[in-house]
């Protein structure tokens, strides 16, 4: 979906361009593995996924993702690359039967499909300790590349004080047409709509990209954190209240017009590589400070040519 380098292929063999990406938080920690691979790394079935030395696998009811990836230096968190290994087992309440359009056309699609599970993570590599919780897992799909139907997105899933997900889709698309979901859905998969809230502005991050959040009349959201600030994608926690009860969501902010910018995708190799003669190459990824300079000039360059994330004003 993000790879530059199945853009710069003409978007010919998506089997050729496959990845599984593993992002990890914890305090003072901060771990993001995205290494692509090519189709002789891909091996696939109705409930099998396996790409290079990770996989994912559907079984008695249950994701089990077996990951072994090497996490791209992330300065001050990481100076170096590491391997992060584990497994990830994810157990949904129930399972929901309706995609959902999310453009104009019905070309770009998204199914929540367990956004109520519970999930545990076991690391063997990687210095995070063990954890279970709550879970969600969802997929999007399409037929075409993602910054030619959008402008610009926010999307968020927070779970309610009775179980429930309460989830936002708000889309502004590249026709001039807006859409919004807003779910409730219960442990038991039965998917309601509530009524949501207008849309309050977030602090933007560094590379300027816009974000929205839904609050009640009155309510100021609030960041509790942001975990990934780049130059078309943020993806934030923050405390809100909807349909007036309080939420604490995972948040995500895309730009359609900063992914189409053949600047941006040049600068995405620093956290997507691309495996290559059965290794990895890291584009610099061993050269820290050079890569840092680079993005630095590019973030000025940017800066300069007034990139202020193509936000479309809302009413």
């Amino acid at each position: 979906m993000f790879s530059p380098y199945y853009a710069w292929s003409g978007r010919r063999d998506p089997e050729d361009h496959v990845c599984i990406n593993v992002a990890l938080y914890a305090p003072g920690i901060h771990r993001w593995t995205m290494t692509e691979r090519g189709r002789t790394d891909l091996e696939r079935s109705a409930t099998h996924f396996r790409v290079g030395p990770s996989s994912l696998t559907w079984s008695d009811g249950r994701l089990t993702v077996d990951f072994d990836e090497i996490a791209v230096p992330l300065p001050p968190h990481q100076l170096l690359p590491k391997r992060v290994k584990g497994k990830i087992t994810l157990v949904p309440s129930a399972i929901t039967d309706t995609p959902h359009d999310i453009d104009a056309q019905g070309r770009q699609r998204w199914w929540p499909i367990a956004p109520t599970s519970a999930i545990s993570v076991v690391f063997k590599a990687g210095g995070i300790p063990d954890w279970q919780g709550h879970g969600y897992l969802d997929s999007n799909w399409g037929e075409l590349a993602l910054e030619k139907s959008f402008e610009r997105w926010d999307w968020a899933r927070g779970v309610a004080p009775d179980g429930s997900a309460m989830i936002l889709y708000d889309t502004e698309r590249r026709d001039g047409s807006r859409g919004l979901l807003a779910l409730k859905i219960g442990t038991d998969g039965k998917t309601g709509h509530f009524d949501a809230p207008s849309p309050a502005p977030l602090k933007s991050g560094f590379w300027g990209v816009k974000r929205f959040c839904h609050a009640d009349k009155g309510v100021t959201p609030k960041i509790v954190a942001t975990h990934e600030d780049g130059p078309f994608y943020m993806r934030s926690v923050v405390d809100t209240v909807l349909a007036g009860q309080k939420v604490t969501l995972m948040h995500e902010s895309f730009s359609g017009r900063r992914f189409a910018s053949p600047i941006v995708k040049a600068m995405l190799p620093f956290r997507m590589p691309r495996a290559t003669f059965g290794g990895v190459a890291y584009f610099g990824v061993f050269l820290v400070p050079a890569a840092l300079g680079v993005i630095i000039a590019l973030a000025f360059f940017l800066s300069l040519a007034g990139f202020t994330g193509g936000h479309v004003a809302r009413q």
